[in-house]
């Protein structure tokens, strides 16, 4: 199909470059008609210059008032007769596009065609003739603005010096090349004196022409070969012997090179070329997103935490105050011989000294030698999804799927890269803002990728909080093949989803080997520049991100059936662009287990109700202490980060929705691999009913000993479900073992003999 839309693609651009060619070939012929014809009827013009509209004056130009009016324009106003140029310039470039010279640089010949337009028409405006204005207006105020300052002599030294300029640069004439052809031309004429010249005097010549190798390659190899010759002669009585070098043929080192000078590099983006990404109207403004200082209040709360940290012998040299836009970050440089840990114990003593909820202690501060102790604000400001997504940070982003959070406490905008998490798990108590983020999550990827580039699949077994995306279905959404809804709210097709991806995890794997990449941005880069075959089975790879909102309900349900292909997923995916995003309002440890934490480094804690829940998450308390609506800590397995979620509303979404919905979508949603549950039994099938191409599968079945769906998609060049039926049939008869889970079917015969003595007595 890509081999398809690549030619249509080529077939309309060839013809778009065939029709300008054309137009520009007799554009061509028209200006040099209408420029050649003013010059001998200018003076009757001349004078109708500027009354085209009047029909009752005529025009002696053979484009008659049209003709005239160009030709004034170019001849009178602009360069004089160096305008013809032009003419030459718009037909060698419609016969470049009408031909597909690629090797002609268009840029080049026009620089050059310029250049010397200008140098003629100087050199023009200095002759007198009948015609007074030879060299054009261009010209002759030109010449008489340098002359006025350099005098004639100045003048035509310039002239000269850009004479020569284009000679050196432009047609590569050196005065070694001058003298070597001059050389060469005698030595063609022939006569006595040839035969004497000496040895020294041809390795002479050759080593002054060295430089011009590139240019006169022949004729040094003819003096070479002349020397050794003659060399040769005046030994008596040896047999001269003549060597013939043979030329290596060229060989192309590259041979994808080729497609990609025809035509380009693949571009995943054409089948939708005309998709325009969501736009900042879409998104609501919450105000200014500037911080508001109250002075009052900071001042208040320094007071109070020295006066507590002193009520308990503890001096403190320095303070400073960093302000973000939930929470205020305090860092404090305790006098020396100050315990940390005892600052740390006064945590409680100082919330309440405060009367604030969600004070925080940071002991020590990583990478800097102070302690620091989180305060929230008394008037928070709200982090809206547009300042997150306007920012530079987030635009300027050189990131394969950016995602940006919200802002820290510095009021920077955090951005991150999913690719380099791989996964993400998310927890939090109900209404803390964690639906929110699955939001700005999703957001910040529709307002960065193409629909070509990401897939999303998401899943809500709460059936409310996900379906606002249907309307992306056509564009960015993924599921299984014959599945009539996009969002998955079914735990049963959950599983199912879970180990279809398994499969095409398989797959993407297999491709990945075959065409010896590591990872799918060398393998996408690989089939972008057409070193890659689509015949062999090889595809544009987007990125696949499985969103789940309520994981603990899955467990609950389906439990190992859900967490085993999760945590296969988890361990292998990353490479093959595959990345999970799990959340849930309970992070217990029957829910988040030991295999998934360890496989999901990356992790969002937003308020919790205890410290054990904190640490089920994060392996550490202080996602008990923050202060909800949004406020969250952040970690990659290494510092925590606390950071104010960007909020984006569920009108922002809807609207972002309908404006991407509203466009040209593909026919159907990103179909995954089909997969039958164990419990899907074959029953006995006709062999009437059998697919046509069932016996040439079984032999690419047998030839392969693999029995997949997929290898018989790919070497049959099947849509998936017909493929998977012919799977069924070969189960039927015998010739396939039963279903395996995400593994390959069992080939029951052997080889090719014994699978057509199989059929002929099947049947």
């Amino acid at each position: 199909m890509n081999k398809k839309i690549n030619e249509s693609n080529y077939n309309k651009k060839r013809s778009r470059e065939i029709l300008f060619g054309s137009f520009l070939i007799i554009t061509s012929f028209l200006l040099f008609v209408s420029l050649s014809s003013y010059f001998f009827t200018w003076e009757y013009d001349q004078s109708n210059i500027n009354k085209i509209l009047d029909r009752n004056i005529k025009s002696e130009n053979l484009l008659k008032k049209i003709g005239a009016e160009i030709s004034h324009i170019f001849v009178y106003k602009g360069f004089g007769a160096s305008s013809l140029i032009f003419s030459l310039l718009l037909f060698v470039t419609g016969l470049s596009l009408f031909f597909e010279f690629k090797k002609l640089s268009l840029l080049n010949t026009w620089s050059w065609g310029l250049y010397y337009t200008i140098l003629l028409s100087l050199i023009l405006s200095q002759i007198k003739t009948v015609f007074p204005f030879l060299g054009g207006t261009v010209g002759y105020e030109t010449s008489d603005f340098i002359i006025d300052y350099t005098g004639v002599i100045g003048f035509w030294s310039i002239i000269l010096f850009l004479t020569l300029f284009s000679m050196v640069i432009h047609f590569k004439i050196l005065p070694k090349k001058i003298e070597a052809d001059f050389w060469k031309k005698e030595k063609k004429g022939g006569g006595p004196s040839d035969e004497k010249e000496t040895e020294s005097e041809i390795n002479e010549s050759i080593i002054s022409n060295k430089e011009n190798l590139d240019d006169d390659k022949d004729y040094v190899e003819t003096l070479i070969e002349s020397a050794n010759y003659r060399e040769a002669k005046e030994k008596d009585d040896e047999v001269v012997m003549e060597i013939s070098k043979n030329k290596e043929e060229e060989t192309v080192e590259d041979i994808s090179g080729n497609l990609v000078k025809k035509y380009g590099e693949f571009d995943p983006t054409l089948e939708l070329s005309g998709y325009i990404s969501p736009n900042l109207e879409q998104l609501k403004d919450y105000g200014s997103g500037s911080i508001k200082i109250d002075e009052k209040e900071l001042e208040s709360n320094k007071n109070t935490i020295i006066e507590t940290l002193r009520n308990y012998k503890i001096e403190i040299a320095k303070i400073k105050a960093n302000i973000g836009p939930t929470v205020t970050l305090y860092e404090i440089v305790p006098a020396a011989g100050i315990r940390i840990s005892k600052i740390k114990n006064l945590e409680d003593d100082i919330a309440l000294s405060l009367s604030a909820l969600g004070i925080r202690i940071i002991a020590p501060i990583p990478g800097k030698g102070t302690v620091g102790i989180e305060v929230p604000n008394n008037n928070p400001t709200i982090v809206s999804m547009k300042s997150v997504i306007a920012s530079q940070k987030f635009q300027n982003a050189e990131m394969e799927l950016p995602i940006a959070f919200g802002k820290t406490i510095s009021n920077e905008t955090f951005t991150v890269d999913l690719v380099k998490m791989p996964h993400l798990l998310m927890a939090g108590a109900t209404g803390q803002g964690k639906s929110v983020g699955l939001n700005v999550i999703l957001t910040s990827l529709l307002y960065k990728k193409h629909p070509s580039e990401v897939k999303f699949i998401l899943v809500d077994p709460k059936k409310v909080e996900l379906n606002i995306y249907n309307k992306i279905e056509r564009h960015y959404l993924a599921k299984l093949p014959n599945s009539e809804e996009s969002i998955i709210t079914d735990n049963k097709k959950v599983i199912y989803t879970l180990n279809s991806l398994c499969i095409e995890m398989d797959n993407r794997y297999e491709l990945l080997k075959n065409a010896m990449c590591r990872n799918i941005r060398e393998y996408n880069q690989k089939y972008k520049s057409r070193k890659l075959n689509p015949d062999n089975g090889h595809r544009f790879l987007p990125y696949i991100v499985l969103v789940v909102d309520e994981f603990a309900d899955l467990i609950m349900s389906a439990g190992k059936e859900v967490e085993t292909p999760i945590a296969r997923l988890a361990q292998l995916a990353r490479a093959i662009g595959i990345h999970l995003i799990i959340a849930t309002q309970r992070p217990s440890v029957n829910v988040i287990t030991g295999i998934i934490k360890a496989n999901f480094p990356a992790r969002i804690a937003f308020r919790v109700t205890s410290k054990i829940d904190s640490r089920t998450i994060l392996d550490v308390s202080g996602a008990d202490q923050l202060i909800g609506r949004g406020d969250m800590l952040y970690t990659q397995g290494n510092e925590l980060i606390r950071i104010q979620c960007a909020f984006v509303d569920t009108p922002e979404v809807e609207k972002i929705s309908e404006f991407i919905g509203s466009q040209k979508g593909y026919p159907d949603a990103h179909l995954l691999p089909e997969f039958l549950g164990e419990e899907n039994e074959i029953g006995e099938i006709n062999i009437e009913d059998r697919d046509e191409l069932f016996e040439e599968a079984a032999k690419v079945i047998v030839v392969a000993q693999q029995g997949s769906a997929s290898l018989i998609q790919r070497k049959l060049k099947l849509g998936y479900n017909r493929a998977g039926r012919i799977i069924d049939q070969m189960e039927a008869a015998g010739i396939v073992g039963p279903f395996e889970g995400s593994k390959a079917r069992q080939v029951l015969v052997p080889d090719l003999i014994t699978l057509e003595q199989f059929l002929r007595n099947d049947s």
